[in-house]
This record gives C-alpha cells, sequence and structure tokens, in this order.
C-alpha cells in the first residue's frame, strides 16, 4: 500500500517523530507478536488497531511469558519512539526504553570475581541457568572455553536449589552474565545478590 497518498495524515505525523521522543496512549489490542497503542493525539491507522506498536523484546527488560505480564488492553502508557516503521505505516515504540536496566544496575554493582547465592533457574546441557536476583540470569557453564570444566556435569544442581556462584563476566552488549563456582566450594558468608 502506498501509505503517502492513501494515508497523508498518518504518514505526516509519523514523518514529524524523532528517535527518543516520548509518546503516550493507550493499550489498543495484545497480540502474541506484540502490542498496538492508539497513540495519543495521533491519527488513527486504517488497518491496525493502533498507530504505535511495540514489538514483545521492547516491552520489558526482563523474560516475559506473554505481553500481558506486561500491559493490558485499556491500560495508558509512556513509551520511546524508535522508528518509521514505513512498510505497515507504525510508530515503532519501547516500553523499556524508560525504564532503567537491570543489567546495568547489576554490572555497576558486582565485580568480577564476586562470589553470589543464587537459584538454580534451569539446567540444560551446557550448564545451569541461575537466578541471581532482580531478573539478573547468569549461566554456570559445565565447561570454559578452554575445555576445562568449571563445573562437573555429573554435579547435580536441582531447580529451586540454592548456590554460591562467582561472576566471571559481565557482558552487557550480549546480555549476558558468565558464572564459576567459587574454588574452595560453597562459602556461608555470601550475600545474595539482591
Amino acid at each position: 500500500m502506498d501509505w503517502q497518498s492513501e494515508s497523508p495524515e498518518l504518514w505526516a505525523f509519523l514523518e514529524s517523530l524523532h528517535r527518543g521522543d516520548i509518546l503516550s496512549g493507550t493499550v489498543a489490542a495484545i497480540e502474541r507478536f506484540g502490542v498496538f497503542v492508539a497513540v495519543d493525539d495521533g491519527p488513527a491507522h486504517p488497518l491496525f488497531p493502533g498507530v504505535g506498536f511495540i514489538v514483545i523484546p521492547e516491552l520489558s527488560w526482563r523474560h516475559i511469558d506473554a505481553p500481558t505480564d506486561v500491559v493490558q488492553v485499556g491500560q495508558h502508557v509512556s513509551c520511546e519512539f524508535l522508528q518509521f516503521d514505513t512498510y505497515n505505516a507504525e510508530a515503532r515504540l519501547s516500553l523499556k526504553a524508560l525504564e532503567p536496566d537491570p543489567l546495568q544496575a547489576f554490572a555497576d554493582r558486582t565485580a568480577v570475581g564476586q562470589e553470589l547465592r543464587g537459584t538454580v533457574e534451569k539446567t540444560v546441557s551446557i550448564g545451569a541457568f541461575v537466578d541471581l536476583g532482580d531478573g539478573i540470569v547468569g549461566l554456570l557453564p559445565f565447561r570454559e572455553a578452554h575445555g576445562r570444566p568449571v563445573v562437573s556435569p555429573l554435579e547435580d544442581f536441582e531447580v529451586g536449589e540454592e548456590i554460591v556462584v562467582a561472576v566471571t563476566k559481565i557482558d552487557p552488549p550480549t546480555r549476558r552474565v558468565l558464572l564459576s563456582r567459587p574454588q574452595g566450594g560453597r562459602h556461608e558468608g555470601v550475600a545474595p545478590a539482591t
């Protein structure tokens, strides 16, 4: 569809927006692939429930199972404008951009080598995912890159078990936290991560 000629008011509105603009509106519809937002003072969209759209990863910094974990239809929200989607004539929005990044806060307060208590969230073939609190989950790999065992794959980890880990790497660009078992096993005086 040629949005520019078919919906000139919509096109002009979207062209007037700049990355970083704060827009508010009402959640008009929730789909498995994202959330439509009827933007305040914005025109109606001829095809979609709202001119604003939030993809699932832009809803929250934390892992969510469904968009309804974050928003509900009819809820008024404020979002940051990311870009003009010219194909769908939508304002791509981010709800999480207006919230502090919990990984950055974790990186600011946690040093490499620091020991923390965490809870085993799940185990997979490459290692155990450990919940460190505040939505931060780190990977405790069964092998390091050099092939040396960090944790014996035979070591039993039970989901829900509290363990002590040492932070080996915090990588905000890839959003990864790598962990290892501290030298000497369990430590009694280690505080929870939060």
